[in-house]
């Protein structure tokens, strides 16, 4: 897996889960927030401790992550 210097997991924080920079904002929290339509720009505005990068490598994280994992589909 490639370096992603504004992912941290800490086991101490937030139970292990990725987050942007220590912020405590979950990765997957910002995968929701595009996933439900809001622009970077908007999350941005509404969170003024993130940036627009850390979104980008939320993205490229969430991306690489999925890749290296099996999904049970259901039918």
């Amino acid at each position: 897996m490639k370096n992603y210097p504004r992912i941290n997991i800490d086991p101490n924080k937030m139970g292990g889960i990725p987050c942007i920079r220590n912020l405590r904002m979950p990765v997957a929290t910002l995968i929701a927030m595009l996933a439900e339509g809001m622009a970077k720009e908007e999350i941005v505005k509404e969170h003024p401790e993130l940036e627009i990068e850390d979104i980008n490598e939320a993205l490229r994280y969430a991306s690489e992550v999925i890749r290296f994992r099996e999904l049970p589909l259901t039918v």
